[in-house]
């Protein structure tokens, strides 16, 4: 980093924890960046799995891990960064910088924050990380219980803007999704993708392909594509299968089932489902619901899904539906399949379109507070 940075430069910080959430900041970086196209932009990370995906991303100019929350390590980042304006997304609270940019009047940002009644700042024993959230210059949440519970540690200096990461799935439609070997595989047939599956998800999926006689094609992108997971999946399924890397243009509509095995494509590939199933819900926490349900399209997840608002937000509308067991998911898939025409696949998607429309604008919304900061 030392190389990257001079004296003269104009430095706006972003702190991430890991790619989930530099996700939800990349709207507002990319606003940035098109509005202050002199200025630096520095991107932080905690997570190994989050630098070691976007280290070479176009959207900063400079990213490296954050340094451990010391105060020596604090003062020695921001002697070398100084920015002008520090960002924090979500949950990411470091007292100790946080306490270093109060001292040195650089104004510091929240956004995209959620609060939860069992979190440490309100408790009895929480005043520490309650003075790291009053440095904040001003914290953007994403609900109205948020800013309630904020108001009762007296911290007034709030606006519920949202999520940004509703305007960053909203990007997705805006690109070329279009990918030759999916459009060849699913030609004009009803498809169904399986995004960010784990073994639990798997047992059901596969299962379901195994038993059904529907003309339905089905992509399955794996959380983890290593090579005996991805062949251990492909020799459960007796129906014929074949795996993305070894596609072919000239035969692949004639395969059923195609295992995704590469990383990079969901969201392309989420453009040519008509319902999708996402991962997680059975283990170790839900992946992106918004991905698929940005495309106008039903959801399905596994049971557990509490914490993730998105999902709470679309399971009570009724736009991502949840099962426990196979039996459930092939119910599901006769409701939204089997009926002629497909009324509920249909509803089902517009209620998750207009949801997604609904709740765009985060980013416009913390970029024009960011300008009076700049």
């Amino acid at each position: 980093m030392d190389d990257k940075i001079s004296g003269n430069d104009k430095i706006i910080w972003f702190h991430v924890s890991s790619l989930g959430e530099f996700e939800q900041g990349l709207p507002i970086i990319e606003n940035i960046k098109t509005q202050y196209p002199f200025k630096k932009i520095v991107v932080t990370f905690f997570s190994p799995s989050g630098y070691e995906v976007k280290k070479n991303t176009k959207s900063a100019d400079i990213v490296c891990y954050m340094p451990l929350d010391t105060i020596k390590n604090a003062r020695k980042f921001l002697a070398k960064v100084n920015p002008e304006l520090a960002i924090f997304i979500k949950y990411e609270i470091w007292p100790n910088f946080l306490n270093e940019l109060q001292k040195r009047k650089i104004p510091s940002i929240l956004v995209s924050a959620i609060f939860k009644k069992n979190q440490i700042y309100f408790k009895s024993y929480g005043s520490f990380m309650r003075k790291s959230l009053n440095t904040f210059d001003h914290i953007f949440v994403q609900d109205e219980n948020s800013k309630t519970l904020l108001a009762t540690i007296n911290l007034n200096n709030t606006t519920v803007s949202g999520d940004t990461r509703f305007d960053r799935v909203a990007q997705i439609l805006k690109r070329d999704n279009h990918n030759e070997l999916i459009a060849s595989f699913k030609q004009n047939q009803t498809c169904l993708v399986v995004g960010s599956s784990w073994p639990e998800d798997e047992k059901i999926i596969v299962a379901a392909i195994n038993n059904s006689n529907r003309l339905l094609k089905w992509i399955i992108a794996p959380h983890n594509i290593k090579k005996d997971q991805i062949i251990k999946l492909k020799d459960a399924i007796n129906k014929k299968v074949l795996l993305y890397s070894e596609g072919d243009l000239s035969s692949i509509n004639s395969f059923e089932v195609l295992i995704i095995d590469n990383i990079g494509l969901l969201t392309q590939i989420y453009s040519y489902a008509d319902l999708a199933y996402v991962g997680g819900g059975f283990a170790t926490g839900l992946h992106n619901t918004l991905e698929p349900a940005v495309f106008g399209i039903p959801v399905i997840i596994g049971p557990n899904f509490d914490g993730f608002k998105e999902a709470e937000d679309m399971v009570a509308l009724k736009g991502i539906h949840t099962i426990s067991n196979y039996t459930e998911f092939d119910n599901l898939l006769s409701a939204f399949l089997d009926q002629n025409p497909q009324t509920l696949l249909k509803e089902t998607g517009a209620i998750n379109d207009a949801y997604l429309t609904k709740n765009k604008g985060a980013s416009v919304q913390i970029t024009a507070y960011i300008r009076t900061l700049l």
